[in-house]
């Protein structure tokens, strides 16, 4: 029977324990948006760093092939080129460069899930693109960002929608966790309007709070992107297989 868990926060699991399965990331509002939206509009490559100071030094002096993207406390970072709304990375900001990445929660869990065999970026806006590529894996653990340490609504809700396209086809096949479970009844028992909600999530209620409403319904379109970014831990960046 293959097994299929989420965990609602990254320090509910330990790196060891990620090791040998395939980790899809998720971080809705907004670095998993943000990262198949820039792969989409044709960077080469996201690069996540964990700190302000490690991604200015990695971007040394080749500015002309590089973009600086990201945010801390959702706010675009001084002296970077990019926030961390999926909207501004467009073919014109992105298309050929390397982006260089650090956000407070999504890039933290990208590391924290570095011991896994295969790990892939998911999201809403990828859906159908990220279950297709976990068809055959044994093992899957979806890992939620969460906010500032404490679980969010909008990953568990990410994931549910993830755990009922992957069982779909056949449910008995799969052992699921009891957090699998519980964000699986989350996102079958969502609202007509998955927009409201995402604002009344604790990510959402951040961005709105200053004055990033937009992203939002661009993080809740679902199948927008047929993307699937993964992370090559050895070199640190994050492409498409």
């Amino acid at each position: 029977m293959r097994e299929l868990r989420v965990h609602n926060l990254p320090t509910l699991v330990t790196e060891a324990d990620l090791a040998g399965s395939v980790v899809v990331v998720v971080d809705l509002l907004r670095a998993s948006t943000t990262i198949c939206q820039a792969l989409a509009s044709g960077a080469t490559e996201v690069v996540p760093f964990l700190t302000v100071e490690e991604t200015l030094a990695a971007a040394g002096t080749d500015r002309a092939n590089v973009v600086l993207g990201g945010e801390r406390g959702g706010r675009p970072i001084d002296g970077f080129d990019l926030g961390n709304s999926p909207a501004e990375y467009t073919p014109a900001a992105v298309a050929g460069r390397r982006v260089l990445l650090t956000t407070t929660n999504g890039t933290r869990a990208l590391h924290h899930a570095r011991r896994a065999d295969r790990i892939v970026v998911g999201s809403l806006v990828n859906l159908t693109a990220v279950v297709a590529s976990l068809r055959d894996a044994p093992r899957v653990d979806i890992l939620c960002a969460g906010t500032d340490g404490v679980e969010s609504r909008e990953d568990i809700l990410a994931s549910g929608a993830i755990v009922e396209q992957l069982i779909a086809p056949d449910r008995t096949a799969w052992q699921l966790s009891a957090a699998a479970d519980a964000a699986l009844a989350a996102w079958q028992s969502r609202g007509n309007d998955l927009v409201e909600e995402l604002r009344q999530s604790p990510g959402g209620r951040n961005l709105v709070a200053i004055g990033l409403n937009a992203d939002l319904a661009d993080c809740a379109c679902i199948d927008a992107l047929a993307v699937v970014p993964e992370l090559d831990v050895s070199k640190n960046r994050i492409t498409l297989p």
